[in-house]
C-alpha cells in the first residue's frame, strides 16, 4: 500500500473534493482547523529567506504531515515499513528533481520507511517581508528541552564576550510547549542580557480534519518532526547567512539501540552524523544555505549539565534545567495525567533522570507517580527502562558501534569513549 499525499499553497476550493483528504492547504499565515500556521509559504515574515530554504521547510512540512497521517501496524522490531508518497509545490522543481534519490534515501535513513517526492512550481501569493533578528551572527534552535537549552545558554555567554547576538528559532504544535520555550528564552534572556536578537516561534503543523470534514490518521511514531525544525532554523540563518547550531548531546546523537527492538523508527537519528552530514551535502548541491552544527556533538548529556553548573552554580543551574523539557510521550490527558508531568520512563526521561545525578544536580521535574491501574499499565507499555537495563548489562564495542553507519571523518575509539561515558551515566541512575 502507498500513503499518496501533496502540499498545495493554493487556497482550498469552495468545494472540496475527495482528493482534499489528501492534500495539505499552506495558502497563507493564518491557522485553520485543516493547516495551522503564523507564517506563509514564502516565509516572508522571517525576512528574505533563501529560496530553496524555503522549499525545503516546504518539503519538510510536507513530510512531517505525511508522517503524521500514515498509520503504522505492530509494534517494536514489528513495525511495518510504509511506502508514501509525497507532491510539493516549490519555488523551483528542477533543483530538487536532480536530488530525488538523495533525499528519498536521506528521508528513509530518518524514518525507516520509502519515501517518493515529486516536485511542482507554485510561489504562492505575495508577502510582505519582515525583519527578524537584524545584526544576529548566529541562530540556535531552542525546542524546550534540555539540550537546545543548554545549548542556547552556553551561546549566548560565549555571544556576550564578544557583544554579538543570536536569535532563538521555536516550532511548536502544541500549545503545551510555547510556555517551556518562552519561560527558557527569557531565562537566557536574564542570565545573558542583550544577547538575543529575537526569538522567532513557529506554528505549522497539519490540523486534525482535511477541508472535507475527514480526520486525517493519527500516527505518534513521528521521526520527521525535527526535520521540519531544523529546515526552519536554516531558514532564519540563510536570511542572515550565519551558522545554525543544533544543540544535542553527542551520545544520543549516535544513538545506540537500547535492544534489538528499538531500531528505525523507534529511534530517532535527527542528529545522527550520517543524517546531518548527508543533509549539508544534499543542500549545498541545490544552493541552500547549509551552515549546520551540533557544538555538543563530543558531549554527553551529563557532561553538558555539568557545563551549565558549572557557568550558574547549584541552584541555579538546577531550575534552569528543571524548566526544560524532555519528555517524548503525549496522550497522557485521556488517562488522567496533566500535561506537565513527564512520565519519567520513556529514552527523554531516563537520560535527563540520569543526566541530572551524574552532574549532582537537582531534579525538580515533576514526574508520575501512577494514582490508579489505568495509570500504572500507560507507564508499564512506555517504560524503556526493561531494554535499557537489558542494554547497560550487556558489553557494547567498536563491533557494535560500526552498525550504526558513522561517518569516516568520526574516530570509532572516539565514538566509543562517548559511548562509554554515557553509559556510565545511565549505569549511575541504578535502572
Amino acid at each position: 500500500m502507498v500513503f499518496s499525499y501533496e502540499l498545495t499553497v493554493t487556497p482550498v476550493p469552495s468545494t472540496p473534493t475527495s482528493d482534499a483528504d489528501r492534500t495539505f492547504y499552506w495558502h497563507d499565515a493564518h491557522s485553520h482547523r485543516y493547516f495551522r500556521a503564523n507564517y506563509g509559504p514564502l516565509l516572508g515574515g522571517l525576512g528574505a529567506v533563501n529560496d530553496r530554504n524555503i522549499d525545503l521547510v516546504r518539503i519538510a512540512i510536507a513530510v512531517l504531515a505525511a508522517d503524521r497521517s500514515s498509520l503504522r501496524s505492530g509494534r517494536l522490531s514489528n513495525w511495518n515499513q510504509r511506502d508514501i508518497s509525497v507532491a510539493v509545490e516549490v519555488l523551483a522543481a528542477s533543483p530538487w528533481r536532480t536530488v530525488q534519490p538523495e533525499l528519498e534515501k536521506l528521508l528513509g535513513f530518518l524514518t525507516g520507511d520509502i519515501w517518493r517526492f515529486t516536485f511542482r512550481e507554485d510561489a504562492g501569493g505575495p508577502e510582505q517581508i519582515a525583519t527578524v533578528g537584524l545584526g544576529a551572527t548566529r541562530v540556535v534552535l531552542l525546542s524546550g528541552g534540555a539540550d537546545s537549552a543548554t545549548g542556547a545558554l552556553l551561546s549566548a555567554v560565549d555571544l556576550a564576550s564578544r557583544g554579538e547576538q543570536q536569535v532563538l528559532v521555536s516550532h511548536w504544535a502544541s500549545s503545551n510547549l510555547t510556555p517551556v520555550q518562552s519561560r527558557v528564552a527569557a531565562a537566557i534572556e536574564e542570565i545573558a542580557p542583550g544577547t538575543t536578537a529575537d526569538h522567532v516561534k513557529v506554528l505549522l503543523a497539519r490540523g486534525r480534519h482535511s477541508p472535507t470534514g475527514k480526520a486525517y490518521g493519527k500516527e505518534n511514531s513521528t521521526r520527521s518532526r525535527s526535520f521540519l525544525f531544523i529546515a526552519l532554523g536554516l531558514a532564519v540563518a540563510s536570511v542572515h547567512k550565519v551558522p545554525l547550531w543544533l544543540p544535542e548531546n553527542g551520545y544520543a546523537s549516535i544513538n545506540p539501540p537500547l535492544s534489538r527492538s528499538r531500531r528505525g523508527s523507534l529511534s530517532t537519528k535527527t542528529t545522527h552524523p550520517k543524517f546531518l552530514g548527508d543533509l549539508i551535502s544534499l543542500l549545498a548541491s541545490v544552493g541552500a544555505h547549509h551552515d549546520l552544527v551540533n557544538p555538543h556533538a563530543a558531549e554527553t548529556k551529563g557532561e553538558m549539565f555539568q557545563r551549565v553548573r558549572e557557568l550558574l552554580g547549584n541552584e541555579r543551574a538546577s531550575k534552569f534545567l528543571s524548566d526544560t523539557w524532555s519528555c517524548s510521550h503525549t496522550g497522557q490527558k485521556s488517562y488522567g495525567i496533566p500535561a506537565s508531568v513527564a512520565c519519567g520512563v520513556c529514552f527523554g526521561c531516563v537520560l535527563r533522570r540520569a543526566s541530572f545525578h551524574a552532574s549532582g544536580l537537582d531534579d525538580s521535574t515533576p514526574y508520575l507517580v501512577p494514582a490508579d491501574d489505568q495509570q500504572t499499565a500507560w507507564v508499564k507499555e512506555k517504560s524503556v527502562v526493561p531494554a535499557m537495563s537489558d542494554f547497560l548489562r550487556d558489553s557494547f564495542g567498536e563491533s557494535d558501534l560500526a552498525k550504526l553507519q558513522l561517518p569516516s571523518s568520526i574516530a570509532l575509539a572516539d565514538a566509543l569513549e562517548l559511548c562509554r561515558r554515557g553509559r556510565e551515566e545511565l549505569q549511575g541512575l541504578d535502572l
